[in-house]
This record gives structure tokens, sequence and C-alpha cells, in this order.
């Protein structure tokens, strides 16, 4: 009985001891935000979505990032202990990998710690070659790595499956920090391939542990390890108690907004928020009065159909200004475009029938009409892919494929989509024309169902609608099974290389949803691919927009103006260019939150 007094008494004490330790401790910080869309595999090899891109972008690590503040964009050594050196006139790259850096614990590494090593660089990239993954990312590499051919499936002689242990001369480990890339041609834009999450390093015991569930355990070297994660709903990542010191030591330039920025980061190890907890909310409303109701840090990209709920004349509302919310203005690297698959046997096909069907589609968008009463003037009308920020853009160039209701049902007449007696279309063969549009399953996609309902009406097309989770949409496209989507690609480096891939034909399967496969098109981005930016290149870039204008495998639709809003709370906090998140760079003033309530 007195043993246990005693025990009692000694746990009363411990227990009296945390909660003073506890009191004195300083809070944890928790930055709450949102995406707009359900989160797919966290694998750095297969996702491309950007609200799992997002995600991934803070656990895994590619070897170099951009400055958080420079603009001009500005690339920078991140597990490197400085920038490749490059030499053999552009061709050969060498790293080197900083020491100590550590993968987050997990059950595949037994209890040991496990270093990144450079070996880990050259598996992560040459697993973008697997077949089974499909990965969208081996653009990247595909045809530019020296030697490998024995990696691509195309190129192996018969019989001959993948072997990601094949050792090729474009990509080893010199020794355990030394990593060489060796290149068949220069590339101008290879740096920024390295500084994609997509080259991020992944661990070899980690994927073989998991198998085809790996995406569903990320193991990285970043800021950030996944913690919880309640599907398609709520995803928590927790600050790597093992990540490197990174003290912020940018500089900032003339911009006001930067300076500003620079001086409450400098000097400060990143990342300075113990929590971030992402909510995926799909709905436009809830998203708004999410941010409304204080449950949401910042709110990017104000949705445009209900950004009256938040501005007015283009400016943020007086009653918010006063309590101290923040409105920032971003043109976004993003385009949004509409897709048809070119292997459809109603839709596709390069015959002048079947373009002319495109054709008449893409003459029912009316872009200024959707800008003016969708987007609520927060969007520019898209003439080519490219957004006006990335390079190759050139601004002189406009659409030969312009809104003209007349002329698209003269062509449908033309080359014999005839009407019937109530008024709807048939194929030229005398068969129903039906077409079927997957669509999100959201109040967003049922209202892009409505634009897209009354451009068909007009032409006198039945259409029917298909909703679903963006995810199982993406991967019943890269199988060639859906007819037609809208879609959106945000640059994942700043170059015109990234936009027009979408079209490349061998990307078919990956992220060429359209399946366009023109070999015209093709001999024209795989020349570019050889050039800088330059007149010459962006003559290249007009030869192959007016081939897209001509084939009409996209209607291309926007590129968004992103209305952002901020709590009065939320420091540090500028949008990036290319990076997806900004979440390592951001504070909480728990105060400043905490009054906001009262």
């Amino acid at each position: 009985m007195k043993f246990r007094v005693l025990c009692l008494q000694s746990f009363a004490a411990l227990t009296l001891t945390s909660v003073a330790l506890a009191a004195t401790a300083a809070p944890l910080k928790t930055l709450h935000v949102l995406l707009t869309k359900q989160e797919s595999v966290m694998d750095p090899a297969v996702a491309s979505d950007i609200a799992t891109a997002s995600i991934n972008e803070n656990i895994f690590e590619p070897m170099l990032t951009y400055e958080y503040l420079a603009r001009p964009l500005k690339l920078k050594a991140n597990t490197l202990t400085a920038m490749p050196t490059i030499s053999d006139a552009g061709k050969t790259y060498t790293m080197h990998l900083q020491r100590g850096i550590l993968f987050t614990p997990d059950n595949a590494f037994h209890g040991q710690p496990r270093e990144l090593v450079a070996e880990d660089y050259v598996y992560s990239i040459k697993r973008l070659y697997d077949p089974g993954l499909k990965s969208p990312w081996l653009f990247m590499f595909e045809g530019k790595l020296l030697g490998d051919e024995k990696l691509r499936t195309d190129k192996l002689p018969a019989g001959k499956k993948f072997d990601i242990h094949t050792p090729i001369a474009g990509i080893q480990a010199v020794d355990k920090y030394t990593l060489r890339i060796r290149l068949n041609a220069p590339d101008t834009n290879f740096l920024f391939i390295l500084a994609t999450t997509a080259s991020g390093a992944v661990a070899k015991e980690v994927i073989e542990a998991y198998g085809n569930q790996a995406g569903n355990h990320p193991v990285g070297t970043g800021p950030f390890m996944l913690s919880e994660w309640q599907r398609s709903f709520q995803i928590v990542l927790s600050k790597n108690p093992q990540y490197r010191t990174t003290v912020f030591s940018e500089a900032a330039g003339s911009d006001p907004a930067a300076q500003s920025v620079a001086a409450g980061l400098r000097g400060k190890s990143l990342p300075l928020v113990d929590k971030v907890e992402i909510n995926i909310v799909e709905e436009n409303q809830a998203r708004i009065l999410g941010f409304l109701n204080r449950q949401f840090d910042v709110l990017e990209q104000v949705p445009a159909p209900l950004a009256e709920m938040v501005l007015k004349d283009g400016k943020l509302k007086p009653e918010l200004q006063q309590q101290g919310i923040r409105l920032n203005t971003f043109p976004t690297s993003q385009t949004y475009y509409m897709w048809m698959n070119m292997e459809d046997p109603v839709i596709g096909g390069y015959t002048p029938e079947k373009i002319a069907l495109r054709r008449a589609i893409a003459l029912s968008y009316n872009s200024k009409e959707d800008i003016s009463l969708m987007e609520k003037g927060l969007a520019i009308q898209a003439q080519t892919p490219l957004p006006p920020s990335v390079l190759g853009y050139d601004a002189s160039f406009v659409s030969p494929v312009q809104y003209d209701i007349q002329l698209a049902n003269a062509l449908l007449d033309k080359f014999g989509y005839q009407r019937g007696a109530d008024r709807y279309r048939t194929l030229p063969d005398g068969k129903p024309l039906q077409l079927l549009m997957h669509s999100e399953a959201n109040a967003a996609g049922r209202l892009r169902e409505e634009v897209w309902r009354k451009n068909m009406d007009a032409l006198g097309i039945r259409i029917q609608f298909k909703a679903d989770k963006h995810s199982e949409i993406i991967h019943a496209a890269r199988l060639g099974k859906v007819q037609m989507n809208e879609l959106d690609w945000i640059a994942d480096f700043p170059d015109g290389e990234n936009f027009y891939q979408l079209l490349y034909g061998r990307n078919i399967g990956r992220a060429n949803y359209a399946r366009f496969n023109l070999p015209a098109f093709n001999q024209l981005y795989e020349q570019s691919q050889t050039m800088a930016d330059s007149p010459e290149r962006r003559k290249i870039y007009q030869q192959m927009a007016l081939l897209l204008h001509a084939y009409n495998p996209w209607v291309l639709r926007t590129h968004p103006l992103s209305a952002d809003v901020i709590q009065p709370w939320l420091q540090n906090y500028m949008r990036h260019p290319v990076n997806y998140t900004n979440w390592r760079y951001l504070d909480i003033a728990p105060d400043a939150r905490q009054n906001s309530k009262k």
C-alpha cells in the first residue's frame, strides 16, 4: 500500500512537472492550407497533378531548387554543396552531395539511419524509365542521357525487359557523394530539370519494401514528413526532425515586398512551422467561407465565379482590409485547355472530316464570354499553350481559331455532319453523333459542363457528361479511355518545352492525354529541344502552335490571374512562379491569429 501511495505521489509530481514544462514551451505552430483537388499517389515519379505535386515537393528533394525571392528566377543548390560543374561543351554535369542528409525513418530501413547518397539519385532518375510506372516525367531524360537506350523499352532487343540495375554512361555515382550525368547533346533546360520534384530522391529500400504501394508510403529527405492521411479529405505534414540546418540567407533585390519578406526570414532556420494541415476543398464556396471563417491562413486563386465575396472592382473589400487581410495578385504560369482524344473513333483522327469536327468545337468556345462570366475577368485568353511568364512566349501571336459559331456550323455542314428533324447532327456516315466529356464531380465541374453543353447545343451536337474524381480521370486518360476533358497545366520549369511536351507523340500514355502524334509536330519539338531561347526557337514554337490550331487536339482556354487573399497573422508570404508551395518559408504570429478571433 505504501509503495502504491509513493508511486501515485511520484506520478503526480511528474505530471505537474510536465504541465509546467508544457506551459513554458513555445506553442506548436500549425499552418492551415487547402488544396482544390484530391491527391493521388505520393510518388514523385508518377504524380503529375498539382495537388499531389504540392505535397511531394515538401517531402522529396531534387538536387537543385529555386531561390524564394529572386525575380527573375534563380536556381541554387539544394542537396548539393554547390551548383553543378558543367563541362564537355555542356554535355557533362558533376554534382557533389552534402554529407549527413538523412531520409525520414521508415520500417524499410530496419531501425537504422539512412543517409542520402549519389546512388539514390541514379536509382530515382533511372526509375522514371520503368514502363510499369508510365511516368509522365520521362520526357525530361528520355533520349538525353548518354546510353539510355539500354533502359528504353522501345530500344531494347526483343525479349529483353527493363532492368533498373542496368548501368548506363549517362548517369553514374562516381563515389558515395559524387554524381555524374552525361548528355547526348547540350540541353539549356537541364538545370531546370534537376530542380523538379520528379527528379527528387527516393530510397531503393522503400520502393522495394512497398512495391506498387510505394506512393502510399512517401519517404524523403525534405523539410516535412507525412504524419496523417485521411484520403481525399485531410493530410498533415510534420516538421522533419532530422532535416538538416537550412538558414535563410537570400538577397531580395529591389522589390519592397521581397525586401520585407527577406528581413523577416534572414538568419532563421527553415521550416518555421511545426505542422502543415492540408484540407482538400473542392467546392468553390467552401473555400471562400473557410477562409472568411479563419479556417485557412491563405486562399490562393480565389474561385473566380465567387470572387465578389471578397473582391469589389478588382480590389479587396473594405471590410476585409479593415481586418488586416491582404490581397496579392499573381500571374500564374498556367494554361487551361480542353483536350480531345486523337485515337477516339468519334472525335479523333487526322482526316478532313475529323479535323472539321474538332475545329467546329474549338470555334464554338467563346473565351471572351468565359473570361467575363465565369472567370470574372481573372484570366487572359490563351493564344498558344505558353503563358506569358515562360521562355518562348510570343505576345504578338494570335490564334487563327477564334469564336465564330456561324463558321463552325458551316464547317460541319460542309463535311457531312447533317442535322436531323430534331436539329441534332449525325456523323457523315449517318450514324448518331454523340460525345462524352469527363468532368470533375464538384460544383466547378458542373459549371464547366454547362459551358460545353451550351457550346454543343449551338452546333447541334449531343453531349453527355461523366463526373468522376480528378485522379480517376487522369488514370483513365493515360490509358486512352477518355474522349474529352478539361485540364490545366502549371509550369514545372519556366520554359516552353514544359508545355509543348504535352503534345509530343512519344509522351502518349504519360502527359499527352490528347494522344496527339503528328510527325511534323514531333520533328519541330525535337528540333526545339536542341535550342536555347532565341528568335529562331520562337519561330519554331509559332509553327508548333499553328499545327496545334490546324488539327485541334486542344481547345485553348485561358491563362488565369490568381487573386490570393492572406490572413493578417501569416508572415513571409510570396507566390513563386514555379514552385507550387512556399510552406517552408511561412510563419505564424500566434497572437495575431488569436486576437483576430476575439
